[in-house]
């Protein structure tokens, strides 16, 4: 029974195609965003952003983590993973953080937004996170 294990050259492509996807739909989706003023199209455009970024670490520390030991890093760079899921969450609870605050300062001064443009606008995600999955 033969396993079939993936190259990282798929890896890489894989990663490169889930960046390059979810940084055009994070330009999309900030730009209607603040077009209607939608707090929801911008939280989740700082969500996806995150997103980006914790692919591209991960990206990083797969590549860091397969390193060859040197005399001065005698294990390699094997827990280079762990720190990029470490600046990931730390990337998670900064974006948290605006997210909150802007929701707060709306509380004040509420407007109406544009359902129609966040449903459909959200319907792109929801296809291009599929793809990224994929």
């Amino acid at each position: 029974m033969a396993h079939d294990h993936q190259g990282p050259a798929r890896y890489n492509r894989a990663f490169a195609i889930g960046v390059a996807l979810n940084a055009g739909y994070i330009a999309v989706e900030a730009g209607f965003g603040f077009v209607i003023g939608s707090l929801a199209l911008l939280a989740d455009a700082g969500h996806n952003l995150s997103d980006v970024l914790g692919l591209l670490l991960a990206w990083g520390g797969s590549y860091l983590s397969q390193r060859r030991p040197t005399r001065r890093f005698t294990y390699g760079w094997r827990k280079s993973s762990i720190l990029a899921a470490l600046m990931n969450a730390i990337l998670l609870l900064v974006a948290m953080g605006g997210i909150a605050g802007e929701a707060i300062r709306r509380f004040n001064t509420p407007s109406p937004v544009a359902g129609a443009t966040i449903i459909i606008v959200s319907a792109i995600g929801v296809v291009i996170n599929t793809a990224t999955a994929l």
